[in-house]
């Protein structure tokens, strides 16, 4: 455990950026494919917008909740002392420790309330076990004492959780099932999160490295990283030209390729940390765009 003897007062500014604003998209672009499938499943006029705005609140919570904890965690752990990329709170001692978990506990909090609220409306009890799995994955990220984000398995729970529990979840509260169309932009959905995880940590090998922290792009090397990158962020594109046959306005999605391409490009070519910043943001943006357009495809 580590710790700072100079702490700062954090500003407005840093706490926002704490938040990590460019990841939101992850559970914004979720909610928006399951909300959108939804429509598709249930009866003609039959529309849920609480459940939708709840399940909206229990993804961002959850989101910004985690990175909070990360922030904790790898500020204790000193992890994020060899850290390349933007300060953060607890390792720059811009805030007591002790105060970012809480803040990160709060965000949970928020989410587990959001959720509740979501099971009393829906009276799917089950669901509660659900969330205490999900709050539990994303507290065990970088906390606890083996931490599965340093084992290479981040990307694993990042598409289990910000792509098939997310998308299929928004579904399931609104109409009760989940439709193909759940099913197929969850898998797409969670592969683009995977490759904003994945660039996120081809940035830090070294750093992570020298922590001894083993994230999937450590243990795969900056080349093969590069290329499982790529992978992960174009792969999703073929459920789009599969919904294009019964969703005309799917097509549009494609679209986004004009994002996700250069940051391939960037990603592959790139060697500065400011480069494959550039391509996280716009792996980020991509996220965005895939989950409103193909989730509207959807809707209209």
């Amino acid at each position: 455990m580590r710790g700072h003897n100079t702490v700062k007062s954090a500003s407005a500014a840093d706490w926002i950026s704490g938040a990590r604003l460019r990841t939101l998209p992850l559970a914004i672009a979720p909610v928006a494919l399951g909300t959108g499938a939804a429509i598709v499943a249930s009866e003609p006029g039959v529309y849920h917008p609480v459940r939708a705005l709840l399940a909206l609140i229990v993804a961002l919570c959850l989101q910004i909740g985690v990175n909070y904890a990360n922030d904790y965690s790898d500020g204790i752990r000193g992890t994020d002392d060899f850290r390349v990329g933007p300060a953060r709170l607890t390792a720059a001692g811009a805030a007591q420790p002790r105060t970012v978990l809480t803040v990160a506990l709060a965000f949970f909090a928020l989410a587990a309330v959001a959720g509740l609220v979501l099971v009393l409306l829906t009276q799917y009890w089950w669901l509660l076990i659900v969330g205490v799995i999900a709050i539990a994955a994303a507290w065990l990220y970088t906390g606890g004492k083996k931490p599965y984000g340093y084992f290479g398995l981040g990307e694993l729970f990042v598409f289990v959780f910000f792509g098939l529990v997310a998308t299929m979840g928004t579904t399931y509260v609104q109409v009760g099932r989940v439709n193909v169309e759940s099913w197929l932009s969850a898998v797409g959905i969670g592969l683009i999160a995977c490759a904003v995880l994945m660039v996120n940590n081809l940035r830090d090998i070294e750093p992570d490295t020298a922590a001894g922290k083993r994230t999937l792009a450590v243990l795969m090397g900056p080349k093969w990283g590069r290329v499982v990158f790529c992978v992960f962020l174009l792969l999703p594109f073929v459920f789009v030209g599969f919904f294009s046959l019964f969703y005309p306005l799917a097509f549009l999605t494609f679209f986004v390729l004009l994002i996700a391409l250069p940051a391939c490009l960037i990603a592959v070519t790139g060697r500065s940390a400011g480069e494959l910043i550039l391509a996280l943001k716009l792996t980020s943006i991509a996220a965005l765009a895939y989950g409103v357009l193909l989730g509207l495809a959807f809707a209209l």
